[in-house]
């Protein structure tokens, strides 16, 4: 088995040491590759020394056709979440393969044995055996991990596990295990709860659960449990029990549902108003047009000194303001398709600055910008995405107290390939129960506004990929983030 490592901290090169002097039974391992960003990293220094590939990008593993497992060891799970969406097909990740190498090392150390005493006794007889369990369990291995007898009896526990239960050795071997994780009486058992050890027990064979236990306060933690049978002479007399935290993964999994579920309500929320709208606005137009031309004629034929002079001005002007709501209403309907061409973003930016400056000096606002240098060129409809910076600048100088200051600034992301602007401002702020609503059209809170610029803006953004988000706080201020993903396709892309 060719294994590549991620991470080449001090723990690569304790797994690099051991797998070097350890002479394994049931399979062959060799380090072919390390990977870590850090050129001083010890395990990479010794893989260096040894002459394995080392390199500071795991990516290039992915290419290689020798690796069979990638195991990871920065502790980090995004990167492993990456590695795992990466790697081809037919290459483990380290969950399996790191319980095959712990079962290898237990089997190394197990004989016949009925009781604690006897499993003192001979790992006592195996002294380098025992120092390798010992930094395998407590050192590379960062999850929970039991052994646990057939009877649920505790014989062993890691460190990090007596960490988070507060207990010292001596107080967790000897008890249950499902007295001192679960806090119960009595096995586990029932859907949140399924007892892994009686899986074990009848099928002889590894087992994978959640499970869900109680902290304290009845807050409910979700765990993914790995076990793993130990056998002697055909017959399963216990278990070794990996249990993994994954509630900040359940948690994440479930935001990042509510967001999407809530992005789907706005697109079709979104698609029926522009249908509507666009019907209303054409049967809205001629009529108006005539209104508005029938009052302008009239008012030239009329003396100034006439009452009906005023009161044709006030239908002109009152026309006028609806047509401008009517061709808002079609901007919002019409939804083109985005006519993309490389552009360097901080020049649109610098465009959008430069159209809304005047405005801002008007008010007494400073609108200044913080543009990130070499930012790359990125594939958009230089017409509308200045058109939405114009919308969120024009906002912001509205909402912002004469001395105030807007700022508005680009950053690249290399990581995620997103390019983002960010438009802030120091203004009095939008109130939470509004949040939730200013991407709806026709909602606003301004007496002359029409509720379709924010609606519009949104609207560009997601025809380029994007997506746009705003924090705000009263009487901070407000900011709002675009992100556009540098490959977000050509003119062909609807």
């Amino acid at each position: 088995m060719n294994v590549a490592i991620v991470g080449g901290g001090s723990r690569c090169r304790t797994l690099l040491e051991f797998i070097e002097k350890h002479s394994f039974r049931e399979i062959s391992v060799k380090v072919i590759a390390v990977a870590d960003e850090r050129e001083d990293a010890p395990g990479l220094v010794l893989a260096r020394e040894k002459g394995f590939f080392v390199t500071s990008d795991y990516n290039d593993l992915f290419d290689r056709d020798d690796v069979d497992l990638i195991i990871e060891l920065t502790g980090n799970q995004e990167i492993y979440y990456d590695i795992l969406l990466k790697k081809k097909r037919s290459v483990r990740a380290i969950d399996r393969k790191t319980a095959r190498l712990f079962w290898e090392f237990i089997l190394f150390s197990r004989v016949e044995r009925d009781s604690k005493q006897e499993i003192t006794e001979i790992m006592a007889a195996y002294d380098v055996t025992l120092s390798i369990y010992n930094s395998i369990i407590n050192e590379l291995i960062q999850d929970d991990v039991m052994v646990i007898t057939s009877n649920y009896g505790v014989i062993d526990i890691n460190n990090p596990l007596l960490k988070k239960l507060g207990l010292k050795r001596e107080e967790a071997i000897g008890r249950l295990c499902y007295e001192i994780t679960h806090n119960r009486n009595q096995p586990c058992s029932g859907e949140e709860h399924p007892c892994p050890l009686q899986e074990v027990l009848k099928s002889g064979k590894p087992f994978q659960a959640s499970q869900v236990r109680l902290e304290k306060g009845d807050k409910k933690l979700f765990f993914s449990i790995s076990c793993y049978p130990l056998i002697r002479h055909g017959e399963v007399i216990g278990m070794i029990e990996m249990a993994r935290d994954i509630t900040k993964d359940i948690d994440d999994y479930q935001s990042r549902m509510f967001r999407f579920q809530k992005l789907l309500m706005q697109q079709d929320k979104m698609a029926s108003i522009g249908r509507l709208a666009a019907g209303v606005a054409h049967e809205i137009n001629n009529p108006l047009t005539t209104i508005l031309t029938s009052a302008m004629l009239i008012q030239e034929e009329t003396d100034s000194d006439d009452t009906n002079y005023q009161e044709l001005g006030i239908i002109a002007n009152e026309a006028l303001r609806c047509r401008k709501i009517v061709s808002s209403l079609l901007d919002f309907a019409r939804q083109t398709r985005p006519n993309k061409e490389k552009h360097d973003l901080n020049d649109v930016i610098m465009e959008s600055v430069m159209l809304t400056r005047k405005q801002a000096a008007f008010t007494d606002v400073i609108v200044e910008q913080d543009l990130m240098k070499d930012l790359p060129p990125i594939n958009v409809d230089k017409d509308q995405i200045e058109q939405a910076l114009i919308n969120l600048t024009l906002n912001a100088i509205e909402a912002t107290n004469p001395g105030g200051k807007i700022t508005i600034s680009s950053r690249f992301s290399s990581e995620t390939d997103v390019v983002e602007i960010i438009v802030s401002d120091t203004g009095k702020g939008i109130s939470g129960e509004d949040l939730d609503r200013i991407f709806d059209p026709f909602f606003t809170t301004r007496e002359s506004g029409t509720g379709l610029g924010l609606a519009i803006t949104h609207g560009i953004i997601e025809q380029h990929g994007g997506t746009i988000e705003v924090e705000s706080k009263i009487d901070q201020g407000t900011s709002f983030m675009i992100r556009l993903p540098l490959k977000n396709g050509d003119n062909n892309d609807h």
